[in-house]
């Protein structure tokens, strides 16, 4: 199968600094990139505002030298006019090195928009939200997974459905589902209906996923959160020694990935790996992830995984920020600054003086792999308050639940039990001690 080749639209309002759209216009490159396709060509445009055409005149034009149509967007007779005397375009158009497929605007466009553009272009014209749901699809792999992007994708499509193409023919009579009802009409209710049976599937695993969280709500758990391909794969399985996916490709994580981190402490921490961010995440999709999120959300520690070598990680940390608060994330942060292995001296000592809490590290390298366990077991451990307890032998259960769920300072075998002073959560020490009280010897 030949590799779409595309051309890159960015439109920059006054809201929008240069550094921001540049940033943005290279983020849907590599976008892009993620689903095979070849950018040819970028433009850009500065515009008070995303209006019906999208860009200009001059520059729809520009854009039509690439993908063989006129830019113009025909409407009535008086724009035929205009397409006629665009004719002459065409054997320059043969000629073009780069003739292209696809057009990709880093933006969300109303329907119409894209119908504008398309009738000027005259090839497929998508926007940043489109490529997002294109990847979260292909990407999904996980039962829950697939569903969420299911409900993403019908709500993106349903209503671009007339642009699409779509006959608006007439339907009813017997065997129709609604006499006069058009075909669009039709497929618009069926995806409603589509999408309120995806929901109720959902919220059939969320149910499951649920009581599998409250099993654990007795064990620490860190979050690994940042944004896409910020490494956060990598630190899991470096962390937990697991076989999680590991790509240098946006959202190559979409499935929430627990694990218990390695090598163990007491009491034991849960590492859980999560979908990474991106400047304006759909909202479709982040309220379709809610329930993967939710263990961010509900974590004792997030870990802050942050691309040190991307020059506009700066940004990333922002969107990152914004995500969480929206989650209402807001357990401690530790933030890692990752892939410093990339960087210079004069880098590393820049990075130092901008964010002195930050841990400068690599997921290549072993001994930051270990200098980031002991951080986390020492940020868990300074939560932790001292408790001393006798537990007498014939309740042999509790001292095995003290063991898996406080961190033993000292353990003394005597005649009336065995007497521990241990850091625990307060949590469960007061757990512990209902334990104790409800069990007297």
């Amino acid at each position: 199968m030949a590799k779409k080749r595309a051309v890159l639209v960015g439109v920059q309002t006054p809201d929008v600094s240069d550094a921001d759209a540049k940033s943005s216009l290279a983020e849907l490159g590599r976008l892009a990139k993620t689903l095979g396709i070849e950018v040819v060509a970028e433009i850009t445009q500065k515009r008070k505002s995303i209006d019906a055409g999208v860009l200009g005149d001059g520059k729809r034009k520009e854009l039509a030298f690439y993908t063989g149509g006129t830019g113009v967007i025909a409407r009535g007779p008086a724009d035929q006019r205009l397409l006629q005397e665009e004719a002459a375009r065409e054997e320059m158009l043969e000629t073009a090195e780069h003739p292209v497929d696809m057009v990709i605007v880093d933006a969300e466009l109303a329907p119409k928009q894209i119908g504008n553009l398309q009738r000027a272009v005259e090839c497929e014209v998508t926007d940043r939200t489109g490529i997002i749901v294109e990847i979260f699809h292909r990407h999904a792999s996980s039962r829950e997974a697939r569903l969420q992007v299911e409900i993403a994708r019908l709500l993106y499509i349903a209503p671009r459905m007339r642009v699409s193409g779509k006959a608006d023919r007439e339907q009813g009579g017997i065997g129709g589902k609604g006499a006069g009802e058009s075909s669009l009409e039709l497929d618009r209710r069926r995806i409603r209906d589509r999408v309120a049976e995806l929901r109720r599937e959902i919220a059939s695993i969320e149910g499951e996923r649920s009581v599998r969280r409250n099993r654990r709500q007795q064990t620490l758990r860190v979050a690994l959160v940042g944004y896409t391909n910020a490494g956060k794969s990598s630190w899991m399985r470096k962390l937990t020694t697991s076989s999680v996916l590991v790509e240098d490709k946006l959202f190559a994580t979409l499935d929430t990935t627990v694990r218990a981190m390695h090598p163990e402490v007491a009491p034991r921490i849960l590492v859980s790996d999560t979908v990474g961010f991106i400047q304006r995440l759909p909202h479709d999709l982040v309220a379709s992830f809610r329930s993967t999120l939710d263990e961010a959300a509900e974590a004792s520690l997030l870990l802050h995984v942050v691309d040190a070598s991307d020059p506009a990680f700066e940004g990333q940390l922002q969107v990152t920020a914004e995500v969480l608060a929206e989650i209402d994330a807001t357990a401690p942060r530790l933030l890692v600054l990752n892939k410093v292995d990339q960087l210079d001296d004069a880098g590393r000592a820049d990075l130092r003086v901008r964010y002195p809490d930050a841990i400068q590290c690599s997921a290549l390298d072993a001994d930051d792999v270990k200098r980031v366990h002991g951080v986390i077991v020492k940020a868990f451990e300074d939560q932790f308050s001292p408790a001393s307890m006798i537990v007498p032998y014939d309740q042999s259960k509790l001292i095995g639940e003290v063991r898996r769920c406080a961190r033993v300072m000292s353990e003394v075998y005597e005649d009336d039990g065995v007497h521990y002073e241990i850091r625990a959560p307060e949590a469960d020490i007061a757990r512990l001690q209902a334990l104790l009280a409800r069990n007297p010897s």
